[in-house]
């Protein structure tokens, strides 16, 4: 996720969609800040009795990337709470990148490397959508949205198609094999807790909470058409109390420590789960 600027728009799409690009090319080839991009890394069991276990595959934006955190993010402890569950070495490979949207997720699916990532992957945690609405930031949080005047339906129609593409697309690449695909929600597609109190107010809160309400239909509704298992992590956040605050980072955007050890268990919780592979193209 990531809060916009106040201005420039039209700039701020087009900047955003060009650091995207740049960041998935410099991820590819691992020249990143001049060190090898990190490939899978193995966790859970350890010692010479684990026995190999399963490929998890990470996709989406910055909460999955581990933004503002400094911690391991989820999709790494998930496999690690996974690899102990099962008593097996689990391999994470982690291509969440920041800032993406579903337009960009969707282009990632259509390149070599990353459609050989899913071929291997019997696992595939997908946090996307976020990004989707950065440019209505501003109007949502300002109350300058209502029934009357939807800022957003255009893009939530574009998640809900681009979203259904790019999980036809992982379905596809896997085939027949057993796969178990689990899609995230949002606690909040924009800030949340007392940093969005301090810049947006109350009624501002309530506006992006609502906003991530219909986000989140969105996303629930698209995972179960295309055989993905849909894991609510406003349900998630809520159930941790009232106040999402102690689960976030200092940027109220994004989770903290324990906001993704609340995620990676969630996910564990609802998976693997082997579904059957609906016979859906891409």
């Amino acid at each position: 996720m990531a809060q916009p600027e106040r201005d420039g728009r039209l700039t701020r799409t087009v900047l955003r969609r060009c650091l995207v690009a740049l960041v998935l090319v410099l991820v590819a080839w691992g020249l990143v800040v001049g060190v090898r991009a990190p490939g899978p890394v193995q966790v859970g069991a350890t010692g010479p009795s684990a026995r190999p276990g399963a490929y998890v595959l990470a996709l989406g934006d910055s909460v999955p990337a581990g933004s503002a955190c400094g911690c391991e993010p989820f999709p790494v402890r998930y496999g690690d709470l996974l690899g102990s569950a099962t008593h097996t070495r689990v391999t994470v490979d982690n291509r969440a990148v920041g800032g993406s949207d579903s337009a960009d997720l969707l282009d990632a699916l259509r390149t070599a490397d990353l459609r050989g990532a899913v071929r291997r992957a019997d696992i595939v945690l997908v946090t996307i959508g976020a990004n989707d609405f950065g440019d209505q930031h501003d109007d949502i949080v300002s109350g300058s949205c209502s029934p009357a005047v939807d800022c957003v339906g255009a893009e939530l129609t574009a998640l809900h198609d681009r979203l259904a593409s790019a999980l036809r697309i992982i379905r596809m690449l896997r085939g027949d094999q057993p796969t178990t695909v689990l899609v995230t929600g949002y606690w909040n597609v924009f800030e949340d807790g007392d940093v969005a109190r301090d810049d947006y107010g109350p009624t501002g809160l309530a506006a992006a909470r609502a906003l991530t309400v219909r986000a989140n239909a969105v996303i629930r509704t698209v995972s179960g058409a295309t055989g993905a298992r849909y894991v609510d992590l406003a349900a998630t956040f809520t159930g941790a109390g009232p106040d999402p605050t102690r689960l976030l980072a200092d940027d109220g955007d994004h989770p903290n420590a324990a906001g993704h050890e609340l995620i990676a268990r969630a996910l564990l919780a609802a998976g693997p789960v082997m579904d059957p592979t609906p016979s859906a193209g891409a």
